[in-house]
């Protein structure tokens, strides 16, 4: 099968999570280490994006997310394909930053 950027997807996890008790902020805590564990980057503090090879292996992810998410706050999952992903517009302050390639990422299945 050929990869290309309609295949290819991005898994968007958006979060807003408690932190007023210390049980909240662990479970917080511990939702976004999972998230990283689970190959997530964090694009901004309750963002955090994974680059799939695949629509199946975006569904994978996804499952994992549905077990990890903490009983209180909202979690939000968005899934785009490469091509949409390329036409992401970043900026750091008022200056434009280029996009940066899809990571080099081999999957074994």
């Amino acid at each position: 099968m050929e990869l290309n950027g309609y295949r290819i997807m991005w898994l968007f996890v958006f979060f807003d999570l408690p932190t007023e008790t210390k049980k909240d902020k662990r479970n917080a805590s511990q939702f976004r280490g999972n998230l990283l564990k689970d190959g997530f980057s964090m694009m901004q503090f309750s963002v955090y994006i994974r680059h799939c090879a695949s629509g199946e292996s975006a569904d994978v992810h996804e499952k994992r997310i549905n077990r990890l998410v903490p009983s209180l706050g909202k979690v939000s999952v968005l899934r785009i394909t490469d091509k949409q992903f390329g036409m992401i517009i970043n900026y750091l302050g008022k200056a434009k930053q280029e996009n940066s390639n899809a990571p080099t990422q081999l999957e074994l299945f």
